[in-house]
């Protein structure tokens, strides 16, 4: 039975087999002349697929208790449950950003499964769902893939969804939707490396917070979010040492910073001008520098349309060229997740005084040029 159709067992059990190739079993009767479909799970399809002797066990529980007149209308949405699934992932979630993410998400680009009873999304649906945005935004289309997924096996382990995860990638999916290969991924404009000491020491030459903010973020090679919300609490400028906090750090881990002479240099100048407890203050005390002051004087010094993220991909550029530093010095210097077992090894040891050594060069290739 592979042509699509549906297909009866008896007693109104059916095994649907859809064009896309997937098939699952469900349960149909009507009462008061209301028809219901209940999903018993999918067949032929994962590693634990429903067979029929399971199909029609749970076949024969429902007709039981339809026979003892009971109701199986009231039956959780997807919606319902991704509800639940915010709310106990609330207290997990790394900061306020993290959650309106899963939030936007869901509620976007999930919309079409929100009313569908949880227990009957098949992969067709997650397919349909995904369809309109896989190529047009992949990344946030493999998120909210992954979100769903997410959503399903919180269902599946309160008893309320039976078989293989429909959203998961390994179980057919690729089979359906391109491979994640091919996902693009952006990049941000960046100034070149070679170019960027100019831009830097016209940089200096300013007065302003904002430069002062933008040459440290060169110099550690930081995210704009970590430099602007940075507090003097974080620093130990007797040891030259920066250290970001885990609830502040993209991959949610502390992250150690070396810093070489002319960032504390900045710090040290900072601190006899602020008012509050953080190290960039904008135009208000307690109130950070704004990403935008900050793009617009590297901008004014030279640094085209570059953007402040595109700095940590100019030093990327020049240590992978320039430097003789293993990779994974200049990933680990970056923060970066690591899945290689040996770059792993050097991201729990820290290599703080290699990463020391690579960020001093940094700093003098930043200075002098070449």
């Amino acid at each position: 039975m592979n042509e699509p159709g549906i297909y009866s067992d008896g007693d109104g059990l059916y095994l649907r087999v859809r064009s896309g190739g997937s098939k699952q079993f469900v349960f149909i009767f009507k009462r008061e002349k209301q028809r219901t479909e209940i999903g018993l799970g999918g067949h032929g399809q994962g590693t634990a697929p429903t067979s029929l002797a399971l199909a029609r066990e749970k076949a024969q529980a429902i007709r039981d208790r339809l026979a003892r007149g009971e109701e199986l209308h009231s039956r959780k949405t997807f919606g319902e449950i991704m509800e639940d699934v915010l709310k106990v992932k609330e207290a997990s979630f790394r900061n306020a950003k993290h959650s309106a993410q899963w939030r936007m998400t869901l509620d976007t680009y999930a919309a079409p499964l929100h009313k569908k009873p949880i227990a009957d999304i098949t992969r067709d649906d997650v397919v349909e769902t995904l369809k309109p945005i896989w190529t047009a935004i992949p990344e946030t289309a493999d998120r909210t893939r992954m979100r769903i997924a997410a959503v399903i096996d919180h269902a599946k382990a309160r008893g309320l969804y039976v078989g293989n995860n429909p959203a998961d990638w390994r179980g057919g999916l690729k089979e359906l939707l391109p491979a994640r290969s091919k996902l693009t991924r952006g990049h941000h404009a960046a100034v070149g490396y070679k170019e960027l000491p100019a831009v830097l020491a016209r940089v200096r030459a300013s007065e302003a917070v904002s430069a002062r903010a933008v040459e440290f973020l060169a110099l550690t090679a930081g995210r704009s979010g970590e430099v602007r919300g940075a507090t003097w609490g974080e620093f130990d400028l007797d040891n030259a040492l920066w250290v970001i906090p885990a609830d502040r750090m993209k991959a949610g881990r502390e992250h150690r910073v070396p810093l070489p002479p002319r960032a504390v240099d900045i710090l040290r100048k900072q601190r006899e001008m602020t008012t509050s407890d953080i190290v960039f203050e904008g135009g208000r005390a307690g109130v950070p520098i704004s990403n935008t002051a900050m793009t617009k004087i590297m901008r004014a010094s030279g640094g085209g349309e570059a953007t402040l993220h595109g700095m940590r991909s100019s030093f990327r550029d020049w240590a992978g060229d320039e430097s003789h530093y293993p990779r994974e010095i200049i990933e680990s210097a970056l923060a970066h997740a690591i899945e290689d077992k040996t770059e792993a090894a050097y991201r729990r040891s820290d290599a703080l005084q290699k990463r020391r050594s690579l960020m001093e060069d940094w700093a003098k290739y930043c200075k002098s040029g070449p």
